[in-house]
Protein backbone atom coordinates (compact mmCIF):
# COMPACT_ATOMS: atom_id res chain seq x y z
CA UNK A 1 0.00 0.00 0.00
CA UNK A 2 1.83 3.11 -1.12
CA UNK A 3 0.17 5.99 1.11
CA UNK A 4 1.21 9.28 2.00
CA UNK A 5 -0.35 8.46 5.58
CA UNK A 6 1.91 5.45 6.29
CA UNK A 7 5.52 7.85 6.91
CA UNK A 8 3.49 9.84 9.03
CA UNK A 9 2.02 7.52 10.83
CA UNK A 10 5.51 5.75 11.54
CA UNK A 11 7.32 8.83 12.08
CA UNK A 12 4.65 9.83 14.72
CA UNK A 13 5.31 6.52 16.51
CA UNK A 14 9.14 6.93 16.29
CA UNK A 15 8.82 10.35 18.02
CA UNK A 16 6.16 9.43 20.60
CA UNK A 17 8.37 6.23 21.53
CA UNK A 18 11.01 8.59 22.43
CA UNK A 19 8.74 10.55 24.39
CA UNK A 20 8.24 7.62 26.18
CA UNK A 21 11.79 6.31 26.72
CA UNK A 22 12.95 9.44 27.64
CA UNK A 23 10.48 9.82 30.40
CA UNK A 24 10.41 6.76 32.08
CA UNK A 25 14.25 6.24 31.76
CA UNK A 26 15.14 10.03 33.66
CA UNK A 27 17.94 10.84 31.05
CA UNK A 28 19.63 14.24 31.92
CA UNK A 29 18.32 16.27 29.11
CA UNK A 30 16.88 19.54 29.37
CA UNK A 31 13.58 20.02 30.06
CA UNK A 32 11.83 21.82 26.70
CA UNK A 33 13.02 18.61 24.95
CA UNK A 34 10.21 16.14 25.85
CA UNK A 35 7.99 19.77 25.93
CA UNK A 36 8.92 20.06 22.07
CA UNK A 37 8.72 16.72 21.22
CA UNK A 38 5.27 15.73 22.75
CA UNK A 39 4.16 19.40 20.59
CA UNK A 40 5.57 17.35 17.46
CA UNK A 41 3.84 14.24 18.30
CA UNK A 42 0.46 15.93 18.25
CA UNK A 43 0.79 17.84 14.97
CA UNK A 44 1.85 14.34 13.78
CA UNK A 45 -0.96 12.95 15.17
CA UNK A 46 -3.19 15.42 13.35
CA UNK A 47 -1.29 15.08 10.31
CA UNK A 48 -1.45 11.78 9.88
CA UNK A 49 -5.57 11.56 10.88
CA UNK A 50 -6.01 14.21 8.17
CA UNK A 51 -3.20 12.50 5.38
CA UNK A 52 -5.21 8.83 5.73
CA UNK A 53 -8.20 9.94 5.95
CA UNK A 54 -8.19 11.99 2.95
CA UNK A 55 -6.07 9.66 1.03
CA UNK A 56 -7.84 8.72 -2.35
CA UNK A 57 -7.62 5.18 -2.02
CA UNK A 58 -9.53 2.69 -4.34
CA UNK A 59 -9.21 -0.98 -3.26
CA UNK A 60 -8.64 -3.53 -6.24
CA UNK A 61 -11.24 -6.31 -4.58
CA UNK A 62 -15.00 -5.77 -3.31
CA UNK A 63 -15.63 -7.39 0.14
CA UNK A 64 -17.69 -10.09 -1.90
CA UNK A 65 -14.42 -11.36 -3.61
CA UNK A 66 -12.28 -11.18 -0.73
CA UNK A 67 -15.31 -13.27 1.28
CA UNK A 68 -15.12 -15.81 -0.97
CA UNK A 69 -11.61 -16.15 -1.27
CA UNK A 70 -11.58 -16.30 2.54
CA UNK A 71 -14.32 -18.59 3.32
CA UNK A 72 -15.03 -20.54 -0.15
CA UNK A 73 -18.73 -19.94 -0.06
CA UNK A 74 -20.46 -18.15 -2.68
CA UNK A 75 -23.63 -15.51 -2.23
CA UNK A 76 -26.73 -16.35 -3.58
Amino acid sequence: MKSPGIFFLVLTSIVLILVAMFSALNFPFPFPLVFYLVCLGKLLLLITAYKVLTDDYKPNSSFEEFYEKVTGDTKE
